[in-house]
Parts: structure tokens; sequence; C-alpha cells
């Protein structure tokens, strides 16, 4: 039996349409709460986000701060100059070209590595460093010239025919660090990396105060990374370096360098340094090392970079005894009318210790034995003292203790250890053997003598001048009595006697000025076998004698040949503390050398 067709009954059109204006009410809420929690409840957190993906942050460069002498002659400055920056999604097509353009222009870099670059991945890529601007603008009028040729050649050519144009290259600011006085106070002031960063000398000791702080600009871009023209930015504006005027005089300091250098060449030295202090203001004037090196060069040798002034120690030799006879006054143990009877050697501890030339017995006054540079009378004289105190003022003096500067690599030297020494070791340091110092070290000790017995730290840094012109003097520790004036007069009065005709270094005297001084000879290590087999001469003195200016000290390292601090150290001595008192036109005194007595 054949069932009947079912009958297909159709559903309730009313509760279709409540379900689907269900399920469209509830989608619309969600988008009326999405819109809500966008607009009302965390607009802005939702607009910035949108917007850093729209921005690009670019540097702005703070301007380093320059580094000048006393009277404002530039040593160090910071020049105008562009990184060019490709962006090698427009620059790809043309490469080629933009490479033929910028290689002959550019040093340090070649067609080839210009090409690779320009075709790499990226948006970013750095394509020289520290560009002239001069450069620069002959790299632009370049493309400009390629530009309008390749738009004079396409106008023929149907539109998916031409020739792309040359584009995708822009500049930043890179400034870069310029020398224009060379050479001079090199090696003092130092240079700075590629980075823009100090890398020696001054210029990395005082980074943070010359760098200052970088600032930063964040614009809107383009899908292709480009400035939206008036669309908004933000900029945090850098912060430029402040600015170091040195205690150095640019004209003293040139003129010890040549001098020193002519002086080492002369004996065939290895090395040499000049430091001339201002006696009552322990600025130094000049500071000249030889051999030096051009900053506007690139280094061959970190050891170029050195300041062996600060960063070279050596022992001392016989200006020590300048600081022996200044403890021993004070102490009231000699005086001008001290004689001794001075064999030509004394045993000290087994050890035979000699004079630098053959005598027999003299009859010195301690005048003499400052005169003749006598280890031996040196050594008799001290034996008066007891170690400690001895100890102690050689500690006032400045000595096993950096000088305050703050002068990166500095090295303080070497003291022996504690105040309980042999009688040897004693013996030694007297007459400046056992010790070691820097030119600087020794300087300021000799300045002590010539200031009175009051002791100046030195002081390199004059003044901070900041980007308004503000001007903040540079802070040093106080000066320290070390000896008293009537010992420190005593000194200088044997001094003298070292620059008079019949002394050890009468080459350093001056026409009509009175001159202290002492002159140095010391063995030192070299460095190959361990052993003493090197010297070191030297020569320290100031001017003028009864109303010291300026204090200078010389040392040679080194020297082939015979040696002799007074005929090697006294004319460099003589010239530059000429130099020097002829510039700040300071009169002679009119005094004449005292009749000191020698021998008795």
């Amino acid at each position: 039996m054949k069932r009947p067709p079912r009958t297909l009954k159709l559903g309730r059109p009313t509760l279709r349409l409540r379900v689907t204006f269900g399920v469209m009410a509830f989608v619309l809420s969600l988008f009326a709460g999405r819109l809500v929690l966008l607009q009302g409840v965390d607009p802005d957190s939702y607009a910035q986000a949108a917007t850093q993906e729209n921005t690009k942050p670019f540097p702005l460069y703070a301007s380093r701060g320059a580094i000048v002498d006393r009277n404002g002659v530039p040593f160090s400055v910071s020049e105008d100059a562009e990184a060019i920056i490709a962006d090698p999604s427009q620059t790809g097509p043309v490469a080629t070209q933009l490479a033929a353009i910028m290689a002959p222009e550019l040093s340090g870099t070649t067609y080839d590595k210009l090409v690779t670059a320009m075709t790499g991945k990226g948006r970013y890529v750095r394509l020289a460093r520290q560009v002239a601007p001069q450069t620069w603008n002959e790299i632009q009028a370049a493309m400009k010239q390629r530009n309008a040729d390749i738009n004079e050649q396409n106008k023929a050519k149907p539109q998916d025919q031409k020739a792309p144009l040359l584009a995708g290259l822009y500049t930043e600011d890179d400034p870069v660090r310029s020398h224009p006085n060379g050479t001079i106070a090199a090696n003092v002031v130092g240079v700075v990396g590629g980075d823009g960063k100090g890398l020696s000398g001054l210029e990395y000791g005082l980074n943070d105060k010359l760098s200052g702080q970088d600032g930063k600009a964040m614009y809107e871009v383009d899908t292709k990374g480009n400035k939206i023209p008036n669309a908004n930015h933000t900029v945090v504006e850098p912060k430029p370096g402040v600015g170091v005027q040195l205690t150095l005089d640019a004209d003293l300091q040139w003129f010890a360098e040549k001098r020193i250098e002519q002086t080492v060449k002369q004996y065939h030295a290895s090395a040499g340094t000049v430091v001339t202090m201002d006696v009552k203001s322990g600025e130094i004037m000049a500071m000249a090392n030889y051999p030096s090196f051009d900053p506007n060069k690139k280094v061959t040798s970190p050891s170029q970079l050195k300041n062996p002034a600060l960063e070279r120690t050596y022992e001392p030799g016989s200006v020590q005894k300048v600081v022996t006879m200044a403890a021993l006054a004070d102490a009231g143990l000699i005086d001008l009318n001290t004689k001794l009877r001075v064999p030509g050697s004394i045993e000290v501890q087994r050890r035979t210790i000699k004079d630098h030339w053959d005598h027999g017995t003299l009859n010195l006054t301690i005048a003499g034995v400052v005169a003749k540079s006598s280890n031996v009378g040196t050594i008799m004289a001290a034996q008066q003292m007891r170690i400690p105190q001895f100890v102690k003022y050689l500690h006032d003096f400045g000595f096993g203790a950096p000088t305050g500067l703050n002068y990166p690599g500095e090295s303080k030297g070497l003291m022996p250890p504690g105040d309980e020494w042999s009688e040897l070791t004693r013996s030694n340091v007297a007459f400046g053997q056992g010790l070691s110092a820097n030119a600087v070290q020794m300087t300021a000790a000799v300045n002590a003598v010539a200031n009175g017995g009051v002791y100046v730290p030195p002081k390199l840094v004059r003044n901070y001048v900041d980007a308004n012109g503000t001007t903040t003097p540079n802070q040093t520790a106080p000066p320290r009595r070390v000896v008293s004036e009537k010992a420190a007069k005593e000194v200088a009065t044997m001094m003298e006697a070292v620059t008079a005709k019949k002394g050890t270094a009468p080459q350093a005297a001056i026409d009509g000025y009175l001159v202290a001084g002492k002159t140095g000879t010391a063995q030192e290590v070299d460095s190959a076998c361990g052993c003493y087999r090197k010297w070191a001469t030297s020569f320290a003195g100031f001017a003028p004698a009864d109303n010291p200016r300026f204090v200078t000290y010389v040392v040679l390292h080194d020297p082939l040949g015979a040696r002799g601090g007074g005929f090697q150290g006294g004319p460099v001595f003589r010239d530059v503390m000429s130099y020097a008192l002829q510039k700040y036109v300071v009169p002679p005194t009119g005094a004449k050398q005292p009749d000191v007595p020698t021998t008795w």
C-alpha cells in the first residue's frame, strides 16, 4: 500500500526573525563595546600605540666641548660634518650610479663596498662618517646633474621604460674632532675614537663633561620611512658638552716641544720631557714631550697616545737631593755653615757607594755637596735624620701619591713600603735612586722649595666653560707647608751655586737673572734584561731665584755617549725659562750671584 506523501511544514517566520535580529544585535553590541573602549575608557594609550607604529626616532647629537689653552687658543674642537645614510629600498636600483659618484669623493671606502651596502636589506645603512659638508654638497650637485640627464632621456620613453632617478641618500649630523694647532699638546689633550668618545688624554679623562648629552626627535613617517611634513613630532634637545680651559700656554708649549725635540735628536735619546709651572699658583704652563704625534692623522701605535710627563716614572737621580736637603734643613740638622769631610766613597751595609767622579777626601760645605752633586756627602748628611722622619718628609713633598690632576693613566711612582727602611735604602733614596716619580711630581717637589717651603698641588685644568659662557673654576687641593721658609731659602741658596761658573750647570745660567738649579743623572732599568744599563739625565731650576716666578724641569731618557744633566738638560732649561720670563715680562731683579763657600 502506498504511503501518502509527507507534507512540508514551514517554520514560524516570527521565530526566525527574532533569532536573526538577536545575532545581529549581539554582534553590534560587541562593536559598540569596542568603540566605547577606544573612545571613552582608554583612548590615549591606543592613540599612542598607533602613533608609535608610524613614528621614527632621529638622534640629535650633542656638540662636544672645546679644549683650549689659558688664552683661548684651541687645542681640540668639534667641526660640522655629516654621516651619509642610505635606504637600500630606494638606492638598490641605482646603486651603481650612486657609487660611481661617491667613491672618488669618500676616503675609507670603495666602489664595490658602496654598491654592496646600497643593495642590501633593511632601510638604514651608514655609508660614510664625518664627511665634510663641502664633500656632501659636491655629491648632491653631482646627483642633481645626473637626475637632470635622466629626466631628459626619459622624455622620449614609455612610462614602463623610464630609468629611475637617483634617490635614497640622506645625512645625519656627525661632528668631527679637529686639532687646529696640530701636534701642540697632543700627548696632553689626547684624541677621540671613531664613536666620538675620548680615547686618550684629557679627551678620555674628561669625556663625561666634554660629551654633553644627546637628544632625540620623534617624527611621524610614511610607509617608506620618510618624515611627513607638518606632522606631529616631539623633540628632546641635546645638552651641549662643557668646554675646558687649560693652564697651558700654547706659545710656551710649542717652544718647549721644539726645544726638547732638538735635544732628544742631538743626544740620540729615546725620549724627553719638559714641564714648566707657575710657582705661586701651581698652574702648569707647559707639559712638552718628544716623541709626540699629529692628532689630525691616523695613530699607528697606542704607545703614541701616552703622556710620559705623567705616565712614565723613573728614578730621578740627584735632583732628589733638593728634597733631601730641604728636609734636613727644616729639621735643623744642616745649614749654610755645615761642613763635611767627604771621602771618595762610603760603605753602607757592605755596599760601597761612590760619587760620579773620582776624588780623595774633600772638605765641602753643604752648599758644596749640592754644587758638586756629591752622593757621598748627601748620604753623610742624611744619616743624621731618623728614617721614619725622612719618609714623612718625602710623603709631604708628594712622592708615592698621585699629583691630584686626575689624569688618566697617571703613575704615582714607587716608594719603598712603610717607614722602617734599611740604611741602604735610605742612603739610595737620599741621592735619588731606590724610588721613582714622574716629571710632574719632580716639578711640584722642587716648586715647594721655590715657593718658600709651601707645596702647591699642580693644576692643569683652569676653568670649565658651559654653552652659555659661564665659567666655573677648577678646584684643587689647598697648598700645604712642607718645610719652613728659612729652610727653603737656605736650599735655594745652595742651588744658586749649581749654576755658577764653578757649579755643575753653568749652561743653565740666564743673563741678568739669578737662577737656582740642580742637575740629575740616574740609572734606569732596561726592561729587556731587568738590569740597570740605561740612564736618565735631568735638570730642575727656578728663576728669578730671589723672587721665583717659574719652575722648569727637564729630563732626557737614554741619551747616548757622555751624560750629564748640566750640559744636556741645562741649555733646554735656560731657553724655555728665558722664553717664559720674556713672554710674561718678568724683569731681572738685579741680584748678583751670592758668594757661597763650597769648600773649607
